[in-house]
């Protein structure tokens, strides 16, 4: 599937957003998910876990689904395989988040079109299938991932 464009302004929209739900993060300690949870919440990010299957991720209370979280959050990340990520944006929609990024750091990652083509239909922002770390400032090695990007043409541009 041919992941769809994104704007940078939609991007960095949502990376302005300072409550944000991760849905999908991991249970295993080693997982790409909770380096990412981590590093988000270095940056000062009130980030809220969303997994049914755990009670805490990093001493912070995990919620079954977004709309459990209290007080709402502004945005949510999914990290979760794209049969997941279709009822989980329909729990967004519910919830009244306007703002989802489907991560992918190559491949599919969350990504499905289907979902993809709910949020649009609704108005919310999408980012489907990129990798947050390429566009925190600073985020070392993963910045070389945007700079290849670019180089290629590959990486997202402004809104015309």
């Amino acid at each position: 599937m041919a992941v769809p464009n994104v704007s940078l302004e939609t991007i960095n929209d949502f990376l302005a957003q300072k409550r944000i739900a991760m849905v999908g993060v991991s249970r295993n300690s080693r997982d790409f998910s909770i380096m990412l949870f981590k590093e988000l919440v270095r940056r000062g990010y009130d980030v809220v876990p969303v997994n049914p299957r755990m009670a805490q991720v990093q001493g912070r209370r995990c919620f079954a689904r977004v709309q459990d979280i209290q007080p709402p959050v502004e945005g949510a990340l999914l990290l979760t395989p794209p049969e997941i990520t279709e009822p989980v944006v329909s729990d967004c929609a519910a919830a009244g988040i306007k703002r989802i990024w489907m991560y992918s750091a190559g491949g599919t990652g969350a990504v499905s079109a289907k979902a993809v083509a709910f949020c649009r239909e609704r108005g919310i922002q999408v980012v489907p299938g990129e990798c947050p770390y390429m566009f925190l400032p600073h985020a070392g090695l993963h910045r070389v991932h945007g700079l290849i990007r670019k180089i290629t043409g590959n990486y997202p541009r402004h809104a015309a």
